[in-house]
């Protein structure tokens, strides 16, 4: 005997997979109308906002890596503050490693490198305290320092936030902590490789790790309109 309720309540509780099929297959960006739904997906975010529940989709979208989807998640919003809002974890700042490996030189959205930056800076202010949320290791600093652009110069706004960031490591140099000090060496040499023009950043970091990537390889939507802050005045 069918059980029309029982057949009901089975397909309502396949249909948050299903739907989540969806939003995958969107967010993959492979079309054009894919791009351009998840940019519309992203601007819902930005309008949304951010808060300690939703973050780890607004991470997802950064993953994206689609310079349009990041235009719209970010808006008007200063992208080395886009996760302020959220204290951040271990959670947060793994997957900005993650992103910092995942990309070669030049293969990043400059606004997804501050976004990264950002966090970054604030959660390895005070490197000791930032080393307790998250242990660098010496991969994951050369993976961030690749991202330096010796061909600009020191005050580019990119390489500044990155020599900054490893000027702070570097106070770790003179740790009793023999993990923290190679870490503080490391930030150091590579500032110095930098800054100094005899020397090149190969002479530190693995040359693997200093390839440049072939272009960003990105579908693009088929009308490119700036983002326009909706919200009703005084709200």
């Amino acid at each position: 005997m069918s059980d029309p309720d029982g057949e009901i309540a089975a397909m309502d509780a396949r249909i948050p997979a299903i739907e989540n099929q969806f939003l995958q297959e969107i967010l993959s960006c492979g079309t054009t109308q894919q791009v351009e739904t998840a940019v519309t997906y992203a601007r819902y975010l930005n309008r949304a906002g951010l808060d300690s529940e939703n973050y780890p989709v607004f991470l997802r979208m950064l993953d994206i890596e689609n310079h349009w989807v990041i235009d719209a998640l970010i808006g008007a919003d200063d992208p080395a503050t886009l996760l302020s809002r959220v204290q951040p974890n271990g959670y947060i700042v793994g997957r900005m490693i993650s992103m910092v490996k995942q990309w070669r030189r030049g293969g990043i959205f400059a606004k997804n490198l501050a976004v990264i930056l950002g966090v970054l800076h604030s959660v390895y202010r005070s490197p000791r305290d930032g080393l307790n949320v998250h242990l660098l290791t010496i991969s994951d600093v050369n993976a961030i320092a690749r991202h330096l652009d010796k061909a600009k110069s020191q005050d580019d706004s990119l390489n500044r936030s990155i020599l900054d960031l490893l000027d702070r490591l570097s106070q770790l140099t003179d740790s009793d902590d023999s993990t923290y000090e190679e870490i503080g060496v490391q930030a150091s040499e590579i500032t110095n490789a930098f800054l100094d023009d005899r020397k090149s950043l190969k002479d530190v970091i693995p040359s693997e790790l200093l390839l440049t990537a072939d272009g960003r390889n990105e579908v693009t939507p088929r009308k490119q309109k700036p983002f326009v802050d909706s919200s009703p005045k005084g709200s």
